[in-house]
């Protein structure tokens, strides 16, 4: 239960930030739709988000929703900034339209579903692969509480947190680029949370590129 304490101030900062959208909401869409370098901005600001947001003294589900509403986003915003004359702008026909009828919805949608999911899970899986090896390249320890086992390969002490359940793998050998730029670390990271967040940027890019792109193809 919430406290009125905590309705007030949510519903204070809510409108702080409504205020604000307000303002930049125009230039953002433009940026969006047309800027230049938005991808590796777009990359970046995800990944600050990421380690921006605040330990919960409990845990909660809500970090869980933030990493998927990050990837979400950073995904649409890739994929519209790449296509948007294309694929997004006011001129494509809308659903029922006489371009885009039931039948042609119908057939998208059997087409379309079946490759967002296909895409989601193989980006799931290449993530899986590429995070633990760049990791280790970086000399970055990281854990995992379901996604990966240790590399193979490599020399790696498993020792599971007390409570949470948690893997938590670090190499006996520094990273080639670790022993170069970086001190080593005293904590691990999460390498969960950046697979979550790949294969969920996979999945909403492939709503708003790939699918258009094979629904132009096949004249849909």
């Amino acid at each position: 239960m919430h406290s009125l304490i905590d309705v007030v101030g949510a519903a204070v900062l809510a409108t702080m930030i409504l205020i604000f959208w307000f303002t930049v909401h125009e230039r953002l869409d433009s940026f969006v739709t047309s800027g230049k370098n938005v991808t590796f901005f777009w990359a970046s600001l995800a990944l600050l988000l990421l380690f921006a947001y605040p330990t919960p003294e409990l845990p909660t589900p809500s970090f869980g929703f933030h990493v998927a509403f990050n990837g979400v986003a950073a995904g649409v915003v890739t994929g519209i900034n790449r296509t948007f004359s294309e694929f997004h702008n006011e001129h494509v026909p809308r659903l029922l339209d006489p371009h885009l009828g039931a039948t042609v919805f119908f057939k998208r949608v059997m087409i379309g579903i079946p490759i967002i999911i296909a895409v989601k899970f193989v980006s799931k899986a290449l993530a899986k692969w590429l995070l633990p090896l760049i990791c280790n390249l970086i000399g970055v320890p990281i854990k995992s509480s379901s996604y990966i086992q240790p590399v193979k390969g490599v020399t790696v002490s498993a020792v599971k947190s007390k409570g949470d359940g948690q893997l938590s793998f670090s190499g006996r050998q520094s990273g080639y680029l670790q022993k170069i730029f970086l001190s080593p670390p005293e904590e691990s990271y999460d390498v969960d949370t950046g697979i979550r967040v790949l294969q969920y940027a996979g999945l909403s890019w492939a709503v708003v590129e790939l699918v258009p792109l094979v629904f132009k193809s096949m004249r849909l």
